[in-house]
């Protein structure tokens, strides 16, 4: 008799456990589509108030903007000095003002560069190794700039700084992403 008790309660702690791990995912997956679409919101709602601020957007010194930018997302002062930029992928190589950070932009997040680096350069075979892009390590700091983080006219100053910072139509960019390498 005790032999058998022992297993029903034993069933019965199974079965409960492999019900509240369906219910805590199912749950899980609830709180991940309620944070996409608050996130979805934020921006539409971003996006209908800066209407109007649309027609007076101007960026009289892109690297300073850029530089603020970045202060802002990152919490470092960063007093960003050009270098380069970079073509195929896109990509800005600016120095902090410490000397102590290589910071590079790029509308291509982390997945993008590590599925590029991954795959066979073949697309890439001449730029591979002078592209910044490309050799930066895995656990590198990266932010994302985006309307939500940089301010409500983030991406049309966005368009505006990066043509003039780096020569390349910007028409499609809404973010980008930043990272920060120590030297």
């Amino acid at each position: 008799m005790d032999i058998i008790l022992a297993i029903v309660v034993s069933a019965a702690v199974i079965i409960f456990g492999a019900l509240i791990s369906r219910g805590n995912e199912r749950q899980r997956r609830a709180i991940d589509a309620l944070r996409e679409q608050t996130e979805l919101w934020a921006v539409q709602d971003l996006l209908i108030k800066r209407e109007r601020m649309a027609r007076a957007v101007k960026v009289n010194d892109p690297l300073a903007w850029l530089s603020r930018v970045a202060t802002k997302v990152s919490g470092m002062d960063l007093n960003l000095q050009f270098v380069e930029s970079h073509t195929e992928p896109q990509a800005l190589l600016c120095i902090a003002g410490d000397q102590n950070s290589k910071i590079l932009f790029s509308p291509l997040g982390q997945k993008e560069i590590q599925r590029m680096k991954s795959r066979k350069r073949s697309r890439l075979s001449g730029t591979g190794e002078a592209n910044p892009l490309l050799s930066l390590p895995r656990q590198v700091a990266a932010y994302e700039l985006s309307i939500l983080n940089a301010g409500i006219a983030f991406d049309l100053e966005l368009q505006l700084a990066w043509k003039e910072l780096t020569g390349q139509s910007a028409d499609q960019l809404e973010k980008i992403w930043m990272y920060r390498e120590r030297k």
